[in-house]
């Protein structure tokens, strides 16, 4: 299949297949694509009357994605609920979504931060070594900084099991940091549901990095305790060696390494019961 190039503005990206795209140059001027996803979705960068947004469409034959994109426009559409259910300071704003001829759209408010796994154009190893890496700089914050983003990570899912949901892809991936002021906003929960939630796939979607044993499990329960070892393997990405859980690789404390060694504890038993039980527990090791 031969892709073709779609041109707007100042960008260009390619398709499978020819797609219009009258609607977003009504919203503003394109100044950035992002098209490498696997989700169907194709993201862009608007600006007008000096005001960014950031834009999530789906109805275009992308081309890293394998599905329809009848698919893809149903679960964007589906995630609307999510983004105003789970509404938080931490959590990207939706400003507004809508139908277009042939897809959905999605608009939220800008953030000037940089993905911490910019994989595109940072890919294993250059993700860990290469000092322009948005990873890589994010490591080398002092721990305190680590410690705050962490903390606003946990915060945001404590108040996502308040709300009766479990994280599904969760990843760094997920994380935007604004390296001017030292904020952190998370994107991108599109695939987050209702708990109880059983998986109904086997291999879950995400990143295997984060994954809970249940989360390869067909008909395993995914609920507050999946969400407890999700926490606790972010942890070990941010201050520690990722999938190297040694205390060797811990930038931390002892009493913060045994709180996170016992949220990736494999017998979903010994976890954590809730976020919530596993913050806590966190807080008090601060001390």
């Amino acid at each position: 299949m031969t892709p073709i190039t779609i041109y707007i503005g100042k960008v260009s990206f390619q398709l499978k297949e020819k797609h219009d795209f009258p609607w977003l140059q009504e919203l503003g001027e394109v100044f950035a694509v992002f098209d490498q996803q696997d989700s169907g979705n194709l993201c862009f960068g608007i600006e007008k009357d000096g005001q960014k947004r950031f834009v999530k469409y789906a109805g275009a034959r992308t081309m890293e994605y394998s599905g329809e994109p009848n698919d893809a426009i149903y679960s964007l559409k589906k995630s609307v609920e999510l983004y105003e259910q789970l509404s938080h300071p931490y959590l990207v704003k939706l400003e507004n979504h809508f139908p277009v001829e042939q897809g959905y759209v999605l608009v939220f408010e800008w953030f000037a931060g940089e993905c911490l796994h910019s994989h595109w154009s940072f890919p294993p190893p250059a993700k860990y070594e290469h000092p322009d890496s948005p990873f890589y700089r994010f490591k080398q914050l002092p721990l305190e900084l680590r410690l705050t983003t962490l903390q606003k990570i946990f915060e945001f899912h404590v108040h996502i099991e308040k709300k009766n949901y479990v994280a599904v892809d969760f990843y760094d991936g997920s994380i935007m940091y604004d390296f001017s002021v030292n904020e952190i906003k998370i994107c991108d929960i599109d695939l987050y549901e209702k708990n109880p939630y059983i998986n109904n796939m086997g291999r879950l979607w995400g990143s295997s990095r984060f994954m809970s044993p249940e989360e390869f499990e067909l008909g395993a329960e995914i609920d507050e305790r999946t969400n407890v070892f999700n926490m606790g393997a972010v942890a070990f990405c941010l201050l520690g060696g990722e999938l190297d859980r040694s205390f060797e690789k811990w930038d931390a404390s002892l009493e913060l390494y045994h709180v996170a060694l016992r949220a990736v504890e494999k017998d979903r038993s010994k976890r954590f019961g809730s976020v919530e039980e596993f913050l806590n527990a966190w807080k008090k090791a601060l001390k």
